[in-house]
């Protein structure tokens, strides 16, 4: 085996697990708390969570965040969670409320979604002790502000122009941690990461379409086994 050689363990139960573009493996990743991250899956769906080599999750959702749901998913996970406290329609001191609890649940990181104004921002960073995840969505959202207020880490969601985004804010950022989305190709997760992108973040195919390919090759192998039997 060479030096560098990762030995990979897997078992016949865990073959369909559900594994991120390995291109992610060449971001710089961010470190927290010791932890190396660099590859994040976007969910909420606690069998995906349990079935990925993600390096974490990012668990964003579009209700008004609820201890019950962040339970569930950090009890579960057995990755590093960030978990989404609002500040869109939730703002203020129930943001800074779900954070704490976030954080007591064993949370990595709270995001704060794109609207979050710097007061909830400064009262949840009065509140807990983990890193403060600031959304942008364009290269209209004042940065500064948000980093003034105690965001850590930015979470670039800029639709087909993330990498454009993430280029502007590495320029007049250079040291700020970037956590973007990639997009579904390759291509497109390697030009947001040549833009400047610490992390990556990947949306998973739902339960529902996992569940349908394993459907379709469970019929087939009864045709197969049908037609052996026919002959």
């Amino acid at each position: 085996m060479k030096p560098n050689e990762i030995p990979e363990i897997m078992t016949p139960l865990r073959q369909d697990i559900i594994k991120l573009p390995e291109v992610i493996r060449q971001c710089s990743g961010i470190k927290i708390f010791g932890k190396k991250i660099k590859s994040i899956i976007y969910t909420t769906d606690i069998a995906i969570i349990r079935n990925t080599d993600a390096d974490a999750v990012i668990a964003v959702y579009p209700f008004t965040p609820h201890p019950t749901i962040t339970r569930s998913i950090t009890e579960a996970a057995d990755i590093p969670v960030f978990c989404g406290v609002g500040g869109g329609t939730t703002q203020g001191p129930r943001s800074a409320q779900m954070s704490l609890f976030a954080e007591s649940q064993g949370a990595i990181g709270v995001v704060v979604n794109a609207p979050t104004p710097r007061e909830t921002i400064e009262a949840i960073n009065e509140t807990i002790d983990i890193p403060i995840v600031a959304t942008v969505t364009s290269i209209y959202t004042d940065i500064e502000e948000k980093l003034n207020a105690g965001a850590m880490i930015l979470n670039v969601s800029g639709g087909k122009d993330t990498a454009d985004v993430v280029r502007t804010i590495r320029e007049r950022y250079p040291n700020v941690p970037i956590i973007a989305t990639g997009g579904p190709t390759e291509e497109g997760i390697l030009k947001t990461i040549e833009a400047g992108a610490n992390a990556i973040t990947y949306t998973p195919p739902s339960n529902g379409e996992l569940f349908s390919k394993k459907m379709d090759k469970y019929r087939l192998i009864e045709k197969e086994a049908a037609e052996v039997n026919d002959k």
